[in-house]
């Protein structure tokens, strides 16, 4: 999945939504514009800052933008 408003990654991926840099350092390690988060297995982490919520299901990551 890969739009302007998201896009899913996987461990030791990285891309941008939109101007915001994403990745996912490892397996439950995510990081949006520099700022690391765990992440569990159905969690879901909204960075304010940014506007970006980060979502993860199973090996599959999903970082979309938030109204």
């Amino acid at each position: 999945m890969s739009s302007a408003e998201a896009i899913t990654l996987g461990p030791r991926e990285h891309d941008k939504l939109g101007i915001y840099h994403v990745d996912v350092v490892r397996e439950g390690r995510v990081t949006v514009v520099g700022q690391p988060r765990d992440i569990e297995d159905g969690e879901e982490i909204i960075f304010d800052h940014v506007g970006i919520k980060a979502s993860r299901k199973g090996e599959e990551y999903t970082f979309s933008k938030v109204a």
